[in-house]
């Protein structure tokens, strides 16, 4: 299984962005072809994402990480065993020798830990969700509304998803999505207008509305309309960082600034008013110790992510449990950048009890890998964006194909 060739090159993001793709062949016939999303709303601790500059693409080529993976990665890992996979891993991590991967570029790296596991697999003549060892579907969390850094309204929260949570199967979940979210574009454009229906960058509508109990209601009348309010509940992202004045450390929510401890008490209200079943990042992403306060008294009620908060970063993982900090660990493989590290930081949070969303990016691709990683992990349940565009659709079609193979194995959370 020795790594014959690799290839990279430029291509473009659902943004209009580049980014880059690699291919890998082996010896026996395999080959993997992956490339690296790109975040808008992005941790200070992810792994760097190396553009070149300058005026071609507004500065954000990636003609270097290209070249880094065509002249040193490549050679680097020529007649290397595809797998195991952490032996291809650490040889990059070697070879960058800094901290998030500055030299070399998470982005690079990424992309060629990603087509190497595929190459992996296809050597083998098996799917990658089935090499990885996977046995059932995830759960999807769709953003149907969207906010904050990803739209051009005044909401704050960045998503606003809908969680086909106990539903009978995938397919089934997806189709409830697609329901409601067809009910809440009928809702909007008679409310707000036909502009309401335009979308933000993952697929989920961007109505002119600025307080977060509009979209909440919003989605919540098209749950109750579709007749699936027993099944379907509501996932925040509130990805507060964007929010967040480090000035004085006060958050500006639905029009006013807050202190910490009145978002913490605003969450409640909302945690009480509708049925909302997981908050990601509700605060500050380097305020640990005010996660651990959510938590403790929000963490019997809903599903507390950790996103910025922790990166996929193994050792900031290892703190957020140690702090209790959150009860549920959001997995992007570009943000830490391997495959191996990214299984690392899951397998750290299930040990713990946690449970694992595995997440596409706002600058995302064609590329399937997220499908099939989620279910080869064991992940309970996935994010990638709206029902709608198809660098989202992309990722529930594979697993709707997925599902066909493993039958109706649904995760059970809630």
């Amino acid at each position: 299984m020795k790594i014959k060739s690799v290839f990279a090159r430029e291509i473009i993001d659902s943004r209009g962005n580049p980014t880059i793709e690699v291919d890998i062949k082996t010896e026996g016939g395999g080959f993997g072809r992956a490339s690296s999303p790109s975040g808008a709303s992005r941790g200070l601790h992810e792994a760097t994402e190396l553009r070149d500059g300058g005026p071609r693409f507004s500065g954000k080529g990636v003609l270097r990480a290209v070249d880094n993976v065509n002249k040193a990665i490549g050679p680097a890992i020529y007649e290397m065993e595809a797998s195991p996979q952490e032996d291809i891993d650490q040889k990059m991590i070697e070879l960058d020798g800094t901290k998030n991967k500055e030299k070399l570029g998470g982005n690079a790296i990424v992309a060629v830990s990603m087509a190497n596991l595929k190459a992996a697999a296809s050597t083998k003549k098996m799917a990658l969700y089935d090499f990885l060892g996977g046995e059932k579907l995830p759960i999807p969390l769709l953003n149907i509304i969207n906010g904050g850094k990803h739209a051009g309204n005044g909401l704050s929260i960045q998503e606003f998803m809908v969680i086909p949570a106990k539903s009978p199967s995938f397919s089934e979940g997806l189709r409830a999505a697609c329901e409601i979210y067809r009910t809440l574009n009928d809702k909007l454009v008679k409310k707000y207008g036909r502009t309401s229906r335009n979308v933000g960058d993952e697929g989920g509508f961007a109505p002119p509305m600025s307080r977060t109990t509009e979209a909440l209601d919003a989605i919540s009348e098209s749950i109750e309309e579709c007749g699936y309010a027993a099944n379907a509940g509501i996932g925040l992202d509130a990805a507060a960082s964007s929010f967040y004045r480090e000035s004085d450390g006060k958050y500006f929510m639905d029009g006013k600034y807050m202190e910490k401890g009145e978002l913490i008490d605003y969450y409640g209200e909302l945690l009480r008013a509708y049925k909302i079943l997981s908050i990601e990042d509700p605060l500050f992403e380097e305020d640990f110790e005010g996660f651990a306060e959510f938590t403790r008294r929000y963490g019997e009620k809903v599903q507390v992510v950790g996103d910025d908060l922790v990166v996929t970063n193994p050792e900031r993982v290892k703190k957020a449990i140690e702090m209790n900090a959150m009860n549920a660990l959001l997995l992007k493989v570009n943000q830490i950048g391997t495959v191996t590290e990214a299984r690392k930081a899951a397998e750290l949070a299930m040990e713990a009890g946690m449970e694992v969303v595995v997440s596409h990016r706002s600058g995302e691709t064609d590329d399937t890998f997220i499908a099939d990683f989620s279910v080869g992990i064991g992940a309970t349940q996935i994010k990638s964006g709206a029902p709608a565009r198809g660098e989202r659709t992309c990722k529930y079609n594979r697993l709707l194909r997925i599902e066909e193979k493993l039958g109706k194995h649904y995760s059970q959370v809630w």
